[in-house]
């Protein structure tokens, strides 16, 4: 990283002790051109996540959609990070406990991680109940984040007490691409960025999440992680906020596909102060993930009603209609799993499973006849197909 790389920096670049330069981002916020684009572009976005909010208000069981868009939201978070691990990985993983299926098969040994960003942000939704968005939140999400994984090294928990920096593997302090601010000018830019947090400041909600997003990342506070936690914040504001009613927007599907672009323009508003065009790609992301949200949540609502339809004819239908809404949240399960959730026996239980597999609604996975794992294919291929980008109009 050298001085000439930063032309109209948003920021200083100082000399740092360990030899080259680091970067020191200006206090939020900054002074915004309001364009004719911008003006535009936040309109659209404030127009789509007004629908999925009404949406999550009107939805009789949330969790139908809470659940499933969360692990997508892990597993995509993750794989920018460099995981492989995919939703169906995670899903036998929740419902197996095992890296290693009885059949011998695999689940990706990068599914702990995923995991983690699941109880992680589980933890923090549950947590702003008593707790705002607060450097002793991101403090404790961390902790989880990287707990038993990958990083679990790297001072889980604690903001940075060395120098980090961002570049290629293999890349050092010397021919890094970004090198985020040196451990003393910590204290005072996380005092700041919390304080900018909860600061009361006439600006559209949309726009101050982006640039906290954007903050987060320049000051990049942890060894590790900090870009999963720095999109998991997105979500957590949006309900700390009441933008949203349900946490039922995720931006790590739109940065995922967008993965180049992403980076590129976090750096640009680094190197060139070019925030319109962040706020623009960021304002994007929020109508096409709203919008995508409300056609995989109108799909999963088509398919729970034509599931009902089709059992509640059944002489033991209230069974197997708990059962189907069930595999909403639980697309993988077992046996002894369903006993368990519905508070039957494992005979009745059984008797169910076996009803949904002839009629083709699961589908046996393991290969085994002992500790078996269903799918609910139609449900995951709702959740894991990916949309087309044109559908954003």
């Amino acid at each position: 990283m050298k001085p000439e790389d930063f032309p109209r920096p948003n920021g200083r670049i100082i000399r740092i002790q360990e030899g080259g330069w680091a970067f020191i981002p200006d206090p939020l916020p900054p002074d915004i051109n309001w364009t004719p684009q911008l003006i535009a572009e936040l309109s659209a976005a404030d127009r789509a996540i007004g629908e999925l909010s009404g949406l999550g208000k009107m939805i009789p069981n949330p969790h139908l959609l809470i659940r499933p868009f969360l692990r997508h939201e892990a597993v995509l978070s993750s794989r920018i990070e460099g995981t492989q691990a995919s939703l169906s990985d995670l899903y036998v993983y929740e419902a197996s406990g095992q890296l290693r299926l009885w059949n011998g098969d695999f689940v990706r040994k990068d599914v702990p991680e995923v995991f983690n960003y699941v109880r992680a942000l589980e933890y923090g939704l549950q947590r702003l109940k008593e707790l705002p968005v607060s450097l002793r939140l991101l403090r404790e999400l961390h902790a989880l984040l990287l707990e038993e994984v990958r990083g679990a090294g790297r001072s889980p928990g604690e903001f940075r007490k060395v120098q980090n920096w961002i570049g290629p593997p293999g890349s050092t302090l010397a021919n890094a691409v970004f090198v985020p601010p040196p451990v003393s000018e910590l204290p005072a830019l996380l005092d700041s960025f919390e304080k900018f947090l909860h600061e009361d400041i006439q600006l559209p909600p949309l726009l101050k999440l982006a640039m906290i997003h954007y903050q987060f990342e320049a000051i990049h506070p942890f060894l590790d992680g900090n870009g999963r936690l720095g999109r998991m914040l997105i979500v957590l504001l949006l309900c700390a906020w009441d933008i949203l009613p349900q946490p039922l927007l995720y931006l790590s599907p739109y940065f995922e596909s967008q993965r180049g672009s992403y980076y590129d323009l976090l750096q640009a508003v680094n190197t060139n102060s070019a925030w319109e065009s962040w706020f623009s790609f960021f304002l994007r992301g929020i109508r096409y993930q709203a919008r995508d949200a409300l056609t995989r949540a109108t799909k999963l609502q088509e398919l729970q009603a034509a599931y009902r339809e089709r059992f509640q004819r059944s002489r033991i239908s209230g069974g197997l209609l708990g059962l189907c809404d069930l595999l909403f949240s639980f697309p993988v399960v077992s046996i002894p799993q369903v006993a368990q959730k519905l508070n039957v026996t494992y005979s009745m239980a059984k008797r169910y499973m076996e009803i949904l597999v002839k009629d083709g609604v699961l589908y046996e996975i393991t290969g085994r006849n002992r500790n078996r794992l269903y799918m609910a294919r139609e449900i995951m291929a709702i959740l894991e197909n990916p949309p087309s980008l044109a559908s954003t109009g």
